[in-house]
């Protein structure tokens, strides 16, 4: 399957390399769309490096299969831009899986996408999540429909398994 992975400047190191890691030895295909095609943003921790493949003013939701939303700063940065919130809104709408950890859920936020939904994230956005029209759960992962959500990196785990496992029943 073929994961978007929309991603920024400053984005947490491990809440996209180990995804990652775990999409790619699963057999899946990544695409990092970021603001501008060739750019290389880097981690806020470790200055892990990550080109961008395309311009997500460019991106079609029909040529991908899941959304990967890694959090840091990444997620602010990207929601000061219409296009990334008008890319997270529409793939909510159709339906197909996105991910998205700690500071992941504010593109959600800013896309207006997850009223009446189950949604965790880092504890510092419990009222902005509230404030869309979520429930927050204080819970190491959600899956709520097509969405999987985690608070932090120490929930890695447990958002891997259930994204893979979100991805075996997209197949």
């Amino acid at each position: 399957m073929k994961i978007a992975v929309l991603i920024g400047k400053d984005f947490e190191d491990s809440e996209y390399t180990r995804p990652a890691e775990a999409f790619r030895h699963a057999g899946h295909r990544l695409v990092h769309l970021g603001l501008k095609k060739g750019e290389t943003v880097t981690g806020k921790k470790e200055n892990t490096p990550v080109t961008i493949d395309m311009d997500v003013k460019d991106a079609r939701i029909q040529d991908f299969d899941a959304l990967l939303i890694p959090g840091g700063y990444s997620p602010d940065n990207l929601r000061a831009y219409d296009e990334p919130v008008r890319f997270v809104r529409e793939f909510m709408e159709s339906g197909k899986p996105v991910f998205a950890i700690c500071h992941g859920p504010q593109l959600l936020i800013s896309a207006r996408a997850i009223q009446g939904c189950r949604v965790t994230a880092w504890k510092s956005l419990i009222q902005d999540v509230k404030n869309a029209g979520a429930e927050f759960i204080d819970s190491e992962v959600v899956v709520d429909g097509n969405l999987v959500t985690s608070r932090n990196p120490d929930d890695i785990p447990a958002f891997i398994d259930a994204s893979l496992q979100k991805l075996k029943l997209a197949a």
